[in-house]
């Protein structure tokens, strides 16, 4: 008998725990670790931030889905990783042997890399989790109250930029509601080159459409921007020219900033000696599995992967949903094989399908692969694109509680550009 663990409950780690179930015999154990009792669907989370949604609607508490398919849960954060000795330590002293460790955690907000940022210590928003979804969603009513500027975006090293233009033109779409629009100026920064980079280099015309977007919006922009500091209602900014140097200092006053942070490694994984590169993230090689240790693998935004192109300010490069789908599936060919003694030669189709919500209308882009130069590149914005996140919400959440293991990200990736598949 061999027993899997995998830590984390997010995108890739509750799918992963059904994938394996469905793939290995009874006699095989999987336990699923995480640090709270539930899955939470982070992609909702911009609407959280605005009253779209609460907490109830977009997580799910998974202990007895997972019991249901003979999955173990531990709903404890682990605090160290003996990789030696195959074991995990968590928060509550209990003790945890493996025989496979698939690492799924998601990343460590790295606030404290821009002084006064983040909701628990700083000055500014976040919408990376749920309670800060809520956290924020309190700063907003504090403006619907006190109208006055707001700046979204993202710092330096972020990785992820989706969140911030959903969430910019959703606040826009709610304000325009609430009839104080009017009263918000509002502000887009961030560290790309350019708006529509994404972390990506672009995606067709991302970059004309989606300024085209926020100019409808009024919504004005400072790119190749580094936040240097954040203090109570004022944010200084460092706006860079294409040859990184400093071409212009901005001191821009808010009300309400939501500011997606740089991401690193959490700390058990970070501390395991030879297993992350320098930030923190899980070095891997093309079957998703450690150079230096054969039984760990690892999928999703804690893995390592190189920016696609330098950037003035540096960027990395996102792990959206379809990307880290296709890491799991790997991930759990990879271990089924070492388990039966077959050739453990499964690789991720590192692939990018976003639907990103704009509040009245929204945009959805495929790109394949996600790194350029590419073989399928697909860019489309219109009112469809809203509602299809919304049915893709409750498309995932449903299959989270049934325990259905299936391609879902590829599967309305193919339904939006209408081709039979996408993987070689």
């Amino acid at each position: 008998m061999a027993h899997i663990v995998i830590v984390g409950a997010g995108i890739g780690g509750v799918p992963g725990a059904y994938e394996l179930r469905g793939a290995l015999g009874r006699e095989h154990k999987i336990t699923l670790i995480n640090a709270t009792d539930y899955f939470q669907f982070v992609p909702s989370n911009p609407w959280l931030a605005v009253g779209w949604r609460t907490r109830e609607k977009i997580t799910v508490p998974i202990g007895r889905h997972l019991q249901k398919h003979d999955i173990n849960f531990i709903a404890q954060r682990v605090s160290e990783i003996d990789a030696d000795n195959n074991l995990l330590k968590l928060h509550n002293g209990e003790l945890v042997t493996y025989d496979h460790l698939a690492i799924m955690t998601g990343p460590r907000l790295a606030f404290e890399e821009v002084e006064g940022t983040g909701p628990d210590s700083g000055y500014t928003q976040s919408v990376c989790t749920v309670d800060h979804a809520e956290k924020s969603y309190k700063d907003f009513t504090r403006l619907i109250a006190d109208p006055g500027p707001v700046i979204v975006g993202a710092v330096q090293l972020a990785s992820c930029f989706g969140p911030a233009y959903e969430y910019a033109a959703i606040l826009d779409t709610e304000l325009k509601k609430r009839k104080i629009r009017d009263k918000v100026p509002m502000t887009f920064v961030t560290s790309e080159p350019y708006i529509g980079h994404l972390g990506l280099g672009g995606v067709g015309d991302s970059k004309g459409m989606l300024e085209h977007e926020f100019r409808n919006r009024h919504i004005s922009w400072i790119t190749n921007s580094k936040v240097t500091r954040v203090e109570d209602g004022m944010m200084f900014v460092d706006q860079l020219d294409d040859s990184g140097e400093l071409f212009k200092q901005h001191k821009l006053p808010f009300k309400h900033a939501m500011m997606l942070p740089s991401f690193k490694g959490v700390d058990a994984v970070v501390n395991v000696d030879g297993l992350c590169n320098p930030r923190g993230f899980v070095i891997v090689d093309e079957h998703q599995r450690s150079p230096k240790y054969s039984n760990i693998f690892a999928a999703g935004v804690c893995i390592a992967i190189p920016p696609v192109e330098a950037t003035p300010v540096p960027t990395g490069a996102p792990k959206t949903g379809y990307m880290i789908e296709s890491m799991v599936t790997a991930i759990v060919n990879n271990i089924k094989a070492d388990i039966t003694g077959t050739t453990a030669d499964a690789k991720a189709t590192w692939n990018a399908f976003c639907l990103a919500d704009l509040g009245s209308n929204g945009a959805a882009f495929i790109a394949v692969p996600q790194i350029p130069p590419r073989n399928i590149t697909w860019f489309k914005k219109g009112k469809w694109v809203h509602w299809a996140k919304i049915a893709f919400e409750k498309y995932f959440l449903r299959k989270i509680r049934k325990g259905v293991s299936e391609p879902v990200f590829e599967k309305w990736a193919l339904k939006m550009i209408g081709i039979s598949r996408l993987r070689p």
